[in-house]
Parts: C-alpha cells; sequence; structure tokens
C-alpha cells in the first residue's frame, strides 16, 4: 500500500507553519503573478517565499511551488526572469498548466520536477500517459473524475504520481476554467483574478425599458416585496429533460457550488495508490488549515492502519464554515447534490474560534479573543497533539478582574487551565461549541 503525502495550503508563512504542526506532509504556495490567486500575500517576496521553501525542508517536509496561470504574452516574457530567483531556493515541484511554460522551463532547467495543474484538465489515462512522455512527475487530476475512473488511470499509467482534492470550494466551470468572472467583472479567473461571481446573491431590482428595448434599472434598491417562482426548464432538442431553478426572497445561487468533502472515501482512494490528498484554500484561515490538516491526517493513519472509516471526522469538518458539502463527483450523484440554491454565504459550522492561546501556567490559560465567548460555554482546544473539550466557569481580564463575558477581538482574558492539557501550546485554537452541535 503506497503511503500517500498529505498537501495542504500555504498562502502565508503562519499557515505553513500550521499546516506542518498539524500534520501535513507538503504544502503549496505560489507567486501572486504566475499562480492562480493573484491577490498579493506573504510568498510575493522571493525572500520571504526562500524561507518558506528553507523552513519546509528543515522540517524534512516538501513546498511545491504553484506557477499555474493561463498567461498572455506578457507574462510569458517576463516568466523566466521571475521564476530564476525562486528556484535558486529549490521548491521540490512547480505546479504548471501551460505547455508553453512548461516547454520553457524544461528547456532551462531540464531537472527541474513538474507537477502539472488541475487547471490542465487531466480527465483520463491516455492524457496522463502523454504528459508522463513528456517528463512530468505528477498529474493532479481533474476534479470531474470518479473513483473508478482515477483507479483506471492508476492501473494503466502505474509510472505515473497522482494527485488527487479531497476537500475545499469547488468550481461550478470545469475544474476552474471559468469565464464568468472576466465577463461580468472583467476580472479573469484564469489570470488569478477570480471575483467569485458565481457564489454571489443575486436579487431583482425594480427595471424599466429604454428607448431601444433594454432592461434599465429604475431603483437601485432590490424588490421590497417579492414572490418565489419556480422554474423549470426544457431544452427543444431534449423534450421530458427538466431542469429546475428556484429564485426565493434570498436570490437565487443557481451556479452557486457546495464545498468538496472526501474524508470518507481517503481510505479507497490510500488503497488504490494516489500518492497525494490535496486540500484546497490558499485563502482560508490558518484555523480552517489547522482543522483540515487534522482531520484528514488521522483518515491517512486510520486507513493506512486498516481502520473503519470513524464517522465522528465528518463531525469535525462540519465545525468549519461551509457552503454545504458534496462528494463531487467522486460517485455519481443527481445535479441537485451539486448545487445550494439557497444558501451563497457560509453555514458558520458547529463551532466558532474564539481566541488563540499565548501563554499558561500552572493555574491559567492566557486567551487573545477573536470572539465572544462567556463561562458555561462549551469550549474545544484545538491543538497538533489532540483536541480536548471543557467548559470554564470563570474568566478573569489580565488585571485578575471577573468578567462575565469576552469581549471579542482586541481583548485579553484568561481562563482556568483544564485537566489533561499537552505540554506544546503552540498553534492551539480556542472554539465555541454551539448547542446541539454532534458529540465528541
Amino acid at each position: 500500500m503506497t503511503t500517500p503525502e498529505l498537501l495542504a495550503p500555504a498562502g502565508t508563512p503562519e499557515h505553513l507553519e500550521t499546516a506542518f504542526a498539524y500534520g501535513a506532509d507538503a504544502v503549496y504556495a505560489g507567486q501572486p503573478r504566475y499562480s492562480l490567486r493573484v491577490r498579493n500575500n506573504s510568498f510575493k517576496d522571493i525572500a520571504a517565499l526562500g524561507a518558506g521553501i528553507e523552513r519546509a525542508h528543515e522540517l524534512g517536509k516538501q513546498f511545491y511551488l504553484v506557477s499555474n496561470i493561463a498567461p498572455h504574452n506578457d507574462k510569458v516574457r517576463s516568466y523566466l526572469r521571475d521564476l530564476a530567483p525562486v528556484l535558486e531556493h529549490k521548491p521540490d515541484a512547480l505546479i504548471m498548466s501551460d505547455p508553453g511554460l512548461i516547454m520553457l522551463v524544461r528547456e532551462h532547467w531540464p531537472d527541474q520536477p513538474i507537477h502539472l495543474s488541475v487547471q490542465a484538465n487531466a480527465v483520463n489515462w491516455a492524457t496522463v500517459e502523454f504528459w508522463r512522455r513528456q517528463g512530468i512527475n505528477r498529474v493532479i487530476l481533474s476534479r470531474e473524475l470518479a473513483l473508478n475512473e482515477i483507479r483506471e488511470i492508476r492501473e494503466k499509467v502505474p509510472a505515473m504520481e497522482l494527485e488527487v482534492f479531497v476537500h475545499g470550494a469547488l468550481c461550478m466551470a470545469y475544474s476552474g476554467r471559468c469565464l464568468l468572472s472576466g465577463y461580468m467583472n472583467h476580472r479573469d479567473a484564469n489570470q488569478g483574478a477570480c471575483t467569485n461571481a458565481c457564489r454571489w446573491n443575486y436579487k431583482p431590482v425594480q427595471h424599466s425599458h429604454d428607448q431601444t428595448g433594454d432592461l434599465i434599472a429604475t431603483s437601485a434598491d432590490a424588490v421590497e416585496t417579492f414572490e418565489p417562482k419556480e422554474i423549470l426548464l426544457e431544452e427543444p432538442n431534449r423534450p421530458g429533460g427538466f431542469i429546475p431553478a428556484y429564485e426565493d426572497e434570498h436570490g437565487t445561487y443557481i451556479m452557486n457550488s457546495k464545498d468538496l468533502r472526501a474524508v470518507q472515501h481517503v481510505a479507497e482512494l490510500v488503497n488504490m495508490g494516489v500518492h497525494s490528498l490535496k486540500i484546497e484554500g490558499r485563502t482560508k484561515s490558518t484555523y480552517y488549515v489547522a482543522r483540515t490538516t487534522q482531520v484528514y491526517r488521522q483518515a491517512i493513519n486510520d486507513a493506512l492502519a486498516g481502520k473503519p472509516f470513524d464517522m465522528h471526522m465528518m463531525n469535525e469538518l462540519e465545525a468549519l464554515s461551509n457552503r454545504g458539502y458534496t462528494e463531487g463527483f467522486l460517485r455519481r450523484h443527481v445535479p441537485q447534490e451539486y448545487q445550494t440554491y439557497e444558501q451563497g454565504s457560509s453555514y458558520l459550522g458547529t463551532q466558532q474560534v474564539v481566541g488563540t492561546i499565548t501563554d499558561a501556567d500552572d493555574r491559567w490559560l492566557t486567551i487573545d479573543i477573536k470572539n465572544k465567548f462567556a463561562p458555561g460555554d462549551q469550549l474545544e482546544l484545538i491543538t497538533p497533539a489532540g483536541n480536548l473539550r471543557f467548559s470554564a466557569d470563570t474568566m478573569e481580564n489580565r488585571h485578575g478582574e471577573t468578567m462575565d463575558y469576552a469581549p471579542g477581538s482586541g481583548h485579553i482574558v484568561k481562563i482556568p487551565k483544564p485537566d489533561n492539557l499537552p505540554e506544546k501550546l503552540d498553534f492551539t485554537y480556542l472554539t465555541k461549541i454551539f448547542p446541539d452541535s454532534p458529540a465528541s
């Protein structure tokens, strides 16, 4: 049985450290100009990027540089110039999608490992074999594949490493090749500037017609009173092939995808020999990185040990804000399972981060507050060594004065130190468990 790599996102050095603390084997990050996360991040600076790569190697881990832009001519001209100083720091692989850039890298750095990005949409074994013959070290398979298709690719091309997404946001377009943001907002998703227009809440606005018959808004406000609409669409060449569309007082989310959660399929992916299991989310919080990495680390370890699947891991992931979960295409669901029409913003989840631990002594934990909580709330400490649920019956401010509640971000409070607490509290999060959440 292949021991798969657990690959986590790292948008900042703090994300990198968190991912490794919670059990990741590798992280991926990118230069904003040449990856599909064009917004500035901590790794826009070559020195910071080099420090991240060096830190990963100090820990015996891997660092992959995302370089998967669909480049126009101006970026082709600058690519080799900007890449050269990065490669001096020896990232373990480049994640690339464009054949032209791959060709240029092969010409200038023939020994540099390259992983084929999911943006290249590899969906069959012949494509994977083609890229193997081009010297690609690993193929990140398209998200649109079913488990049996992944298995067949593994069997047909045993010499190629395969990587599969197991958790995170999904795009309504084919593995991210979307034009919607560029069309609506002039920000091209394939250049890293996606505005997530597919996830917005669209509401009806009062309107009339101009002299040419085009619709024009007569009010900047959404319609105050709204009758829910249900539309059943039929394509003329496919009679009986109906597609439902819904709009209610919240608007319509017809293009909004649920989030991928495939922890229940980790054992099967491990057994078929997938080399890397990937968590999406370079722009998510460090808490998200900690929680997802922790859960998928357990899932991999359990699979390698031959243990049955622990359903509690599903509940652990429910603690995170999400858009509702789906298995994606790993098993062929009906179309309604892939989209959520009523919810566009994230569900809050069953837990909320309320603080991080800044200090601990024999009696007290010192908490840097992020969100409100009060004595008597059910709490959970999320630590790399394991999680601990407890309740604090009192809290004090930094001056030793009793407090009725922790007001929120910007405040420091102390709560009694619970029993059985791990010795190391680096990368530890304090969460509040909402009522009626699943039991541990």
